[in-house]
C-alpha cells in the first residue's frame, strides 16, 4: 500500500515513518514542503521510503495526491486545534485511506459528521485521533471496565518526561486552551473548568508523584457518550519539573484576567526555553487511567492501568495507533468505511508488541473505590 505521511519528517511523523519504512507491504512516501529535508529522511530509514514535496495547504493537494498514487495519507502536521478539514476532504477526493494523530477536540469531535459522506462515497476509510487520546485511552478503559455493569468515573493523566523531544506545534496546540474554560462532564453534568490551573496530585506506579491539570481533549467530550451512565471523565496531564507546571498555572490566571490574550503565541520561546529545565527531569515518563465503577458481581470496584516509559521514548506512544491501524490497511484487513474518531477501534492487547519494542512496562492495579479521590 502506497502510504504518504505528511510532516514525514516531523517529531510524530519521523517515528511513524521509521516504524512503517521496512515494513514490506507497505511502500512509503516521506512528504513535507521542504523536498531535501524529506529526500534526506527516507534516504536515512531505507526500506521501501522516497522523499515527496507535497504541500497539503495547496489548492491542487487532492491532485497531487492522485499523481503519487497515494492509497493511505498519516497526517501528522499540527497542531489540529486551528485545522479545518481541508486535508482529509482532499484525501477523500482523491480516494485515499486517511489517519491522523489529532488530539484537538473539535477536530476529532466533528470529524464523523463533517467527513461521513465523503469517505462513504469514496469507500474509504478516515480516522481522527489515532493516536494517545482517544486511540490508547479508549482501549485501557474498555480493557479495565471488561464484564462490568457499569461505569462512574474515569481519570486520565499523561506525565511526559522532561528529557523526551517536545515538538513546538504540540507545545502550540495545549498552550490555545490555558486558562481557557474548557467543559467537562462531572457529577453527571456538564460543567465549566479553567485549563492548566489548579493542579492536582497524581500517583504512577513507577514513577514519583507529580501534580497534573486539565487538559482539552477529544475523551472529555466523546467518553460520556461512550460509556452509558458515567458520572465524570477527566483528563490532566503533569509536568515532571513542578516549575514549570506552575508556570502553566500562571499563564492560565493571566489569560483568565486578561493579560495574555495568545498564549500559543508564546511557543516557540517556550520550546527553547523549556530546554533550561531538561537537567531537572528524567527520561522517564508514563500515563494512567483510573476506572472507577460496579464490577460483574455487582461490587464497587477501582481499577487502574499504568504504564512508564524510559529512555525518552514516551513520544511513540503518540505514534503507536496510527502505525497499527496503517498495517492493517495494508494487508487488507477490514476497517469500517466512512469516518470515525479513534475510539474502539483497537483493543489493549493490540498496542502491546509496540511497548515490548520500547520497553515500556505496564501494569494493572486493583485500587480501593473508597480511598480518596480518582486521581490520588
Amino acid at each position: 500500500m502506497k502510504t504518504l505521511v505528511l510532516g514525514g519528517y516531523g517529531n510524530f511523523g519521523a517515528r511513524i515513518c521509521r516504524a512503517l519504512a521496512a515494513d514490506p507491504a507497505i511502500e512509503l512516501l516521506v512528504a513535507g514542503r521542504d523536498a531535501q529535508r524529506a529526500t534526506a529522511f527516507a534516504a536515512s530509514i531505507g526500506g521501501n521510503a522516497r522523499g515527496v514535496r507535497i504541500d497539503a495547504q495547496a489548492p491542487g493537494f487532492a491532485g497531487s495526491l492522485r499523481e503519487l498514487g497515494a492509497e493511505l495519507v498519516i497526517h501528522t502536521a499540527g497542531p489540529f486545534q486551528s485545522q479545518d478539514y481541508r486535508v482529509p476532504q482532499a484525501v477523500a477526493e482523491a480516494g485515499a485511506h486517511y489517519i491522523d494523530l489529532a488530539d484537538g477536540r473539535r477536530f476529532v469531535c466533528d470529524f464523523p459528521s463533517a467527513l461521513e459522506a465523503a469517505f462513504h462515497a469514496a469507500g474509504r476509510t478516515a480516522v481522527s485521533g489515532a493516536s494517545t487520546v482517544p486511540a490508547l485511552s479508549s482501549a485501557v478503559v474498555d480493557h479495565l471496565a471488561a464484564g462490568w455493569q457499569g461505569i462512574r468515573s474515569i481519570d486520565i493523566c499523561i506525565a511526559p518526561a522532561q528529557g523526551a523531544p517536545r515538538g513546538e506545534a504540540t507545545l502550540a496546540g495545549v498552550l490555545a486552551y490555558c486558562g481557557e474554560p474548557i467543559r467537562v462532564w462531572q457529577g453527571g453534568r456538564w460543567t465549566e473548568m479553567p485549563g492548566w490551573a489548579g493542579p492536582v496530585k497524581v500517583a504512577f506506579a513507577r514513577m514519583k508523584q507529580r501534580r497534573g491539570a486539565l487538559c482539552d481533549i477529544p475523551d472529555l467530550e466523546l467518553f460520556p457518550s461512550r460509556y452509558a451512565g458515567v458520572q465524570s471523565v477527566m483528563f490532566r496531564a503533569a509536568l515532571e519539573v513542578g516549575l514549570a507546571q506552575r508556570a502553566f498555572a500562571v499563564m492560565a490566571f493571566m489569560r483568565r484576567i486578561g493579560l495574555l490574550p495568545a498564549p500559543q503565541k508564546l511557543a516557540p520561546l517556550l520550546h527553547s526555553a523549556g530546554r533550561v529545565f531538561d537537567a531537572l527531569g528524567t527520561a522517564l515518563g508514563g500515563m494512567v487511567v483510573r476506572v472507577e465503577g460496579t464490577d460483574a458481581q455487582g461490587k464497587a470496584s477501582r481499577r487502574a492501568w499504568h504504564i512508564a516509559a524510559d529512555d525518552n521514548h514516551g513520544p511513540e506512544i503518540p505514534c503507536m495507533a496510527a502505525i497499527l491501524l496503517a498495517r492493517r490497511l495494508a494487508r487488507g484487513d477490514a476497517l469500517p468505511a466512512g469516518a470515525h474518531a479513534c475510539a474502539g477501534l483497537l483493543a489493549l492487547p493490540a498496542f502491546e508488541p509496540e511497548f515490548a519494542r520500547w520497553g515500556m512496562v505496564t501494569d494493572v492495579v486493583e485500587e480501593n473505590p473508597r480511598n480518596g479521590t480518582p486521581s490520588l
